[in-house]
């Protein structure tokens, strides 16, 4: 008797423990919009980060399969190329803070990513496609920038002089007298193009004729897309075409918001750049040769800012200004921290999974397992009758375990996760109907029932063993080879193998023996 006790105790401990792990997740997917508005974030986030993770075809979210662009790598560098994007995109989205994210390999150049949850798609692709190629590059002076945007303008009007077909189908859009220049604005003393004209202008940047009047080792490229009053621009800077640093030397970066005193940056959102030891030192000498002129800090060729070199910079820090929101300066961050991809990715399908969608699958897979669920439990009852009972409580306790398993481990349920649940619903009560009929085989030999009962689960255990072996076998191998679905179904059968042997075979015996213990019960309806 007092051996049934301790088994009942650690029955309790362990129906507790799985209660205690399930709750997060019933309270965060019962929460109601208003509850969740007035959960504090931090506790909304630790429930988030508890509860059962869905997976994209039920909570929603993005899919993208990208090529990694050959064209940009050497002979026999491909494969190399894309394990290395894997690893630099795995770790961009792990500081994004996406739960569950799937990653993975496809042929020999794409990369198959899915975000769960994910409902920005411009900005998941922004952060996982920028190449993130950083680099430091001093701007020209004043004097130069200028002269050499009038010769520019010069050139261009010789050249549509002399050759009339040439840009025939804009010429409507340029000044005659000031055919480039009259493109051109200025804010704040820089040189800005309307997003209107920038690939009018990008037409003309690319003449043949226009880039000879460009001074040697100089370049123009585009600032960040800005607006005023309504209007958005692109500031247009001549840069030397030399990067003096790259983001090689970047040892870390991080966002935070300007200090209300901050004369340049006062309540902005900034990125703050820390160098190794060695590009520390080159940066230093680099602000020391050039104060007073402007440093652009460059990423993936557009220009983030470029700032005035007051005095020399030491201490290896730098910061980026004119981000326009919090957000985007924390993915900056987290796109510097996480490093260059080796090559541009392409994106070459991308599919986005509603909400609503999600809801459905889960609502259809939900109403299929109760369905299945009660058929069994009515199955039972009215066939084993009082042993039925237990194998329905039994199979209450196999569902309940595994998913505080699948809460425990932060697995994904997947809609193939929840087939794998319905047919671990099956392969619980088959344990049970195994034993229930060897009872009943020992019953009709003439043993009274605790002797019955002994011999089922003793002569009944190896038969269930060998089955779940077999079956758990093939669920870890295809937990091992198998991606996405597959994975999420082998997941939960996996578990749910582990669960139902332990509820079949110990569980259901407890029961029954301490139904047995008392007096009045010498025998149980079977």
């Amino acid at each position: 008797m007092r051996n049934w006790q301790v088994r009942g105790v650690f029955f309790l401990i362990v129906l507790a423990a799985a209660l205690w792990t399930l709750w997060p997740s019933y309270r965060y997917y019962t929460l109601s919009p208003e509850e969740s508005a007035k959960l504090p974030p931090s506790e909304r986030e630790n429930l988030q980060k508890r509860a059962i993770n869905l997976g994209l075809d039920l909570k929603g979210g993005m899919y993208l399969l990208l090529e990694v662009d050959r064209e940009k790598l050497k002979e026999g560098d491909v494969e190399g190329a894309v394990d290395r994007a894997i690893q630099i995109i795995r770790n961009r989205i792990d500081q994004w803070g996406v739960f569950e994210p799937s990653i993975q390999k496809v042929g020999t150049d794409r990369i198959l990513v899915q975000l769960p949850g994910v409902m920005d798609p411009d900005r998941a692709k922004n952060l996982i496609g920028k190449t993130a190629f950083l680099e430091f590059r001093v701007v020209a002076d004043e004097e130069l920038t200028r002269k050499t945007l009038f010769a520019v303008d010069s050139v261009l009007r010789e050249a549509l002089a002399q050759d009339t077909a040439l840009m025939a189908d804009v010429r409507d859009r340029l000044s005659p007298d000031r055919p480039f220049v009259a493109l051109l604005g200025q804010v704040g003393g820089d040189y800005v193009v309307s997003v209107d004209n920038v690939g009018l202008v990008d037409t003309i940047l690319s003449l043949p004729a226009v880039r000879r009047a460009i001074p040697p080792g100089y370049e123009f490229r585009w600032g960040r897309i800005f607006e005023v009053s309504g209007a958005k621009y692109r500031r247009l800077f001549l840069l030397k075409k030399r990067a003096d640093l790259t983001g090689a030397e970047l040892a870390s970066a991080y966002h935070t918001i300007g200090s209300p005193q901050d004369p340049t940056a006062a309540n902005q959102p900034l990125v703050i750049l820390e160098f190794t030891p060695r590009g520390a030192v080159r940066f230093e000498r680099l602000t020391e040769e050039n104060v007073n002129r402007r440093l652009a800090i460059v990423l993936d060729g557009v220009v983030q800012s470029a700032p005035v070199i007051r005095q020399a910079i030491r201490g290896g820090a730098a910061r980026i200004e004119g981000i326009g929101s919090l957000d985007e300066a924390k993915d900056l961050a987290v796109i510097l921290r996480a490093g260059a991809l080796p090559a541009p990715l392409r994106i070459i399908e991308e599919r986005s999974v509603g909400p609503t969608l999600g809801k459905d699958s889960i609502e259809r897979g939900t109403r299929a397992l109760v369905v299945g669920f009660l058929l069994v439990v009515v199955f039972m009852a009215l066939y084993y009758r009082t042993a039925g009972i237990v194998a329905d409580l039994a199979l209450l306790l196999n569902l309940v375990l595994v998913l505080a398993a699948l809460a425990a481990f932060h697995a994904t349920l997947t809609l193939p996760g929840i087939a794998g649940l319905i047919l671990t619903v099956g392969m619980a009560v088959d344990a049970n109907v195994l034993i229930f009929e060897r009872i009943r085989e020992e019953l009709r030999s003439g043993k009274t029932f605790y002797a019955a009962m002994q011999a089922g689960y003793s002569r009944a255990f190896i038969t269930i063993l060998d089955a779940n072996v077999t079956t758990l076998i093939a669920a870890l191998v295809l937990l091992r080879f198998g991606t996405g679905p597959i994975r999420g179904f082998a997941t939960t059968l996996s578990i749910g193998i582990v669960a139902s042997f332990f509820t079949a075979i110990y569980f259901t015996r407890w029961v029954f023996e301490g139904l047995l213990a008392r007096k009045t019960r010498k025998t149980l309806a079977i």
